[in-house]
């Protein structure tokens, strides 16, 4: 969880389900697709796999289709030049 707070917090864009992964047993062991390893049949792996994939492959259409993130609203030097991004200006009232 600290990882992925510490990376969504410096930039990247962390979809729903992004915390899936093969663990087997605890210490060494066989890897997902070894023979005997019991991988490719959990249910729960897989499960979560395939959800993880398919948030990651919309998420990459999203940001593709939309240009990227864009930087309105992101913009520290506009906010210290007094841009409030659409914030109602109290002196106005």
């Amino acid at each position: 969880m600290n990882i992925l707070y510490s990376l969504q917090h410096i930039g990247y864009l962390i979809p729903p389900q992004a915390d899936a992964g093969w663990l087997g047993e605890a210490g060494p062991g066989p890897s997902y697709l070894d023979a005997g390893s019991g991988g490719p049949d959990n249910d729960f792996t897989n499960r979560n796999t395939t959800f993880m994939t398919w948030n990651l492959m919309h998420m990459a259409r999203m940001l593709r289709e939309a240009g990227g993130i864009p930087s309105w609203g992101n913009q520290r030097t506009a906010w210290d030049a007094g841009t409030r991004f659409d914030f109602e200006n109290p002196e106005y009232r």
